[in-house]
C-alpha cells in the first residue's frame, strides 16, 4: 500500500495543495489520515479519488457537482471523458490515473483510441512520450513505484513490437541496413523499439539485437551480414567500460559501418578521431537524418 503527501498528489493530479485543501475542508471529497504529528497523509484509494475529480474539473464540470456524484459515477464520466476527449491535458491524467490503478484495459483502451485517430507514429510522439517525460519525474520523486513504472512499460513495449509486427514486410532488401543494440547496461530498450519502428516503416532493413550486446558480437553479425549503420543509445547508466574504448572496438569489428550515437554520454565525449562517428540529439535529430535518408532513397529509385 502506498502512501502519498500533499505534494505527492499536487504532482500527480496537477492541483494546487491549497485547491486540494479547500476541496476537503468544503466538500470532504476525501479524508486524509494524519500521522502522530499531525501531517497529512494519503492513500491509494484517496489518489485515484482525487485523479478522477480533477480530471472531470479540469474538462469544464463544477467541483459541487462533482462532489455530489458516487465515487462510480465519478469514474465512470471520466472513462467516457478519456473514450472522447484527446486534448492532451485530459490524455496525461486519464494515463496517470491508470498507471496508478495498474489497470492494463484503461492504459489500452486510451492508447488503443489514440491510434486508431492519429496513427502509430503521432500517438507515440503526441501521447506516449509526453507521458513518459511526467512518469518520469513522478519516479524520480517517488510519487509512483518502481513496479507502477515496470507495469506501464512493458505495456507499451508490446504496443510497439505489435505496431512494428504489422507493418508490410520488406518486399526486398534495398538502401542501407541498420544494426540496433544497447551495450551491456543500457536499459532503453522503449527508445530502441520505436526507432526500428520508424526505420521499418520507411522500408529500411533492421537487425534488432537487442541488449546487452558487446563489441565482438557486433563483429561476429558483421561477418555474417552487411551493416552499414549501427544506432546504439549511450546514457549515464554506461559504465561498463570507457566511452571511447567501446567506440573503436565496435568500430574495429565493423569496418564498413558508421556509428549513430545518442544519449546523455554520447553528448558529453569528443568523437572527432573517429570517422564513422555521428552523434544524433535526440529522437527529432535521428528522425530527420532518417528521413533525409529516405528522400535521398526515394529519389535514386
Amino acid at each position: 500500500m502506498a502512501v502519498y503527501s500533499i505534494s505527492d498528489l499536487e504532482k500527480l493530479t496537477g492541483i494546487k495543495a491549497a485547491t486540494l485543501r479547500a476541496w476537503e475542508q468544503r466538500y470532504a471529497i476525501v479524508t486524509p489520515k494524519r500521522t502522530a504529528s499531525n501531517i497529512r497523509y494519503y492513500l491509494d484509494e484517496d489518489l485515484r479519488e482525487l485523479l478522477n475529480v480533477a480530471l472531470l474539473n479540469k474538462n469544464g464540470m463544477r467541483i459541487s457537482k462533482i462532489a455530489k456524484m458516487p465515487s462510480d459515477e465519478r469514474a465512470e464520466r471520466v472513462a467516457a471523458i478519456s473514450s472522447i476527449n484527446v486534448s492532451a491535458d485530459t490524455q496525461l491524467d486519464a494515463l496517470t490515473l491508470s498507471t496508478v490503478e495498474m489497470d492494463e484495459f484503461k492504459f489500452s483502451h486510451i492508447i488503443d483510441t489514440n491510434i486508431k485517430q492519429r496513427g502509430f507514429e503521432e500517438t507515440m510522439l503526441e501521447v506516449i512520450y509526453p507521458f513518459l517525460d511526467k512518469l518520469g519525474v513522478l519516479y524520480f520523486t517517488g510519487s509512483v513505484t518502481p513496479v507502477q513504472e515496470a507495469f506501464i512499460g512493458n505495456l507499451i513495449r508490446q504496443k510497439v513490437i505489435a505496431a512494428t509486427d504489422a507493418l508490410p514486410p520488406l518486399k526486398q532488401r534495398r538502401g542501407p541496413t541498420f544494426a540496433l543494440y544497447l551495450p551491456e547496461g543500457e536499459r532503453q530498450e522503449l527508445s530502441l523499439l520505436f526507432v526500428q519502428y520508424l526505420l521499418r516503416k520507411r522500408q529500411f532493413s533492421t537487425l534488432y539485437l537487442g541488449g546487452d550486446v558487446s563489441a565482438v558480437d557486433l563483429a561476429d553479425a558483421a561477418r555474417c551480414t552487411r551493416i552499414d549503420y549501427l544506432f546504439t543509445i549511450l546514457s549515464n547508466a554506461f559504465v561498463h567500460e570507457p566511452v571511447e574504448a567501446h567506440v573503436e572496438s565496435v568500430l574495429t569489428g565493423c569496418p564498413d559501418a558508421t556509428l549513430l550515437l545518442t544519449g546523455y554520454q554520447a553528448s558529453l565525449h569528443d568523437f572527432s578521431e573517429f570517422d564513422r562517428v555521428k552523434i544524433v540529439g535526440g529522437l527529432d535529430e535521428m528522425m530527420t537524418f532518417i528521413g533525409a535518408l529516405h528522400g535521398a532513397e526515394a529519389v535514386s529509385d
